[in-house]
């Protein structure tokens, strides 16, 4: 049984450092939700328009609504993005009223080019000076927006999909610094992010999930499988390697070299109860694991329900049961199969 994080044999080539999507061929993709809000609140928070003697700041990223991923095919990179923003301005210009309006881009995506965005201006109260404001904001502030606009998207195919297209044969010695094997080689980011310190608020995208059950028979005791799951000794030598295992209700564990962590909600001998997720699933995201465990005459059933899965992962989790658990328990304790 090959090891995590050495890979598996019968898929990988024997020159790749990784276990993952050799030569690029798999369709992987990346979650760029969380990551897009930050970078836009961070392009757009506190920026000015400035010229003809007014000055305008943007105080805040009051809406960001949408989508990001980011697709890997046979080496080329397919975007996906679709935003709809809504900032607010302020402007001091002369008098000492505060003149404040906001700023609409209601179809940022691409399928249309950053110059045909629609980028609509509006004024909270309307005055002669304001009016002034926006009929600036109309005329040179657009330049303004479409700047942060691109720099959003040379950001998005640049600095986030780094690590996206992995090294061939010829480049196997250039350090891999976001690539794990095993379960989910996919990477995602965050789905959830909270604004700055000062706002309980949170803005985010949602996960698809999805349920995996499955049912395993071992030739051995419900008592003996129990200990597989809850003794150290035990459970260090099928995923063979150290492991963090705090038996108790709330206690933390950490398996295959922290890949796959969570913490315990329930532990009898018929029932184990976890909170349980893959180190590169979105920040934060944890799904419910339940392994009812029944002894019969002559076997025990293990039933798997896992509650909770990202849609994207349902395979490579579904998988990786099979493999680096209840293969790995079969063979490292002879508890035998069954046709």
């Amino acid at each position: 049984m090959a090891k995590w994080g050495e890979g598996d044999p019968r898929w990988i080539v024997e020159e790749r450092p990784d276990a993952t999507n050799v030569n690029n061929w798999h369709w992987t993709e990346k979650n760029a939700c969380a990551w897009s809000l930050e970078k836009i609140k961070d392009l757009f928070t506190n920026m000015k328009m400035e010229g003809n003697g007014i000055s305008c700041t943007v105080m805040e990223v009051e809406k960001c609504e949408g989508e990001a991923m980011v697709n890997n095919r046979k080496g080329k990179l397919i975007f996906f993005y679709e935003w709809n923003i809504v900032l607010k301005w302020v402007s001091n210009k002369k008098s000492d009223k505060k003149i404040e309006g906001k700023i609409n881009i209601p179809n940022m995506s691409e399928e249309n080019d950053i110059s045909e965005v629609d980028i609509e201006f509006t004024l909270k109260d309307s005055t002669d000076e304001g009016e002034a404001i926006k009929h600036f904001l109309h005329t040179k502030g657009k330049e303004f927006i479409r700047e942060k606009l691109k720099t959003y998207v040379s950001s998005l195919k640049e600095e986030f999909t780094v690590g996206m297209i992995l090294p061939k044969k010829d480049n196997v010695k250039e350090t891999i610094s976001n690539i794990t094997s095993g379960f989910n080689a996919k990477m995602q980011m965050n789905s959830v992010v909270s604004s700055n310190s000062t706002s309980k608020k949170e803005v985010g995208c949602k996960i698809s999930t999805t349920t995996i059950k499955q049912q395993q028979r071992f030739q051995c005791r419900a008592e003996e499988f129990y200990n597989v799951f809850t003794s150290i000794e035990m459970v260090q030598a099928f995923t063979k390697g150290p492991v963090k295992l705090d038996l108790r209700k709330a206690g933390k564990f950490e398996l295959f070299g922290g890949n796959i962590l969570g913490e315990f909600v329930e532990i009898t001998p018929t029932k184990i109860t976890q909170r349980w997720r893959c180190k590169q699933w979105p920040a934060g995201h944890f799904s419910d694991v339940t392994i009812d465990i029944s002894e019969k005459s002559d076997h025990t059933e293990v039933n798997l329900l896992q509650i909770g899965v990202p849609v994207s992962e349902e395979e490579s989790t579904r998988e990786n049961w099979e493999r680096y658990y209840w293969d790995a328990i079969k063979r490292t304790f002879g508890f035998g199969y069954f046709m």
